[in-house]
């Protein structure tokens, strides 16, 4: 009986020990670039740790990559190469319409189906593009990574 415990326990010990470096190790350097910023309050204009709006937080983070964003997310939609929804991948921003009058919205992706943004009622966290909030107020998405990029910091 106490060798089936010790071979059980053993058993879990590996698995949880596989399972968290795989996940570790799948933590792109985006992810790292990101995490810090999550629960950061939403502030209008915000640019930093004390509250960010969207495109603040957007350009943030690919400030962080040594990429070079507009400050707006009206401007920020006008750089890069426009990308379908059926072709994201992490690294590309993705711009929704949520007052009506445009592009007022944008985020980054982190994977096919996930991006992160500052939301203006919860502050910088991850939602599922396909959220009917989202899918209704989306209007496209601009890949602005190079492929060197990509490879240096968003692929897994």
């Amino acid at each position: 009986m106490k060798k089936k415990l010790t071979a059980a326990v053993m058993g879990f010990a590996i698995a949880f020990t596989v399972m968290g470096t795989s996940s570790a190790s799948a933590n792109s350097k985006m992810d790292q670039i990101i995490e810090p910023a999550m629960g950061t309050p939403y502030r209008i204009g915000g640019t930093s740790f004390s509250g960010f709006d969207c495109s603040g937080f957007t350009q943030y983070v690919f400030g962080q990559m040594n990429i070079d964003l507009p400050r707006q997310s009206t401007s920020q939609y006008q750089v890069g190469d426009a990308v379908s929804k059926s072709d994201l991948q992490a690294g590309d921003l993705v711009f929704f319409n949520t007052t009506g009058a445009g592009v007022s919205h944008v985020g980054v992706m982190v994977s096919s189906s996930q991006f992160a943004h500052a939301s203006t009622s919860k502050g910088v966290r991850i939602d599922n593009i396909d959220m009917d909030y989202y899918q209704n107020r989306y209007v496209g998405a601009k890949r602005v990574m190079s492929n060197f990029s990509y490879s240096s910091y968003a692929a897994e």
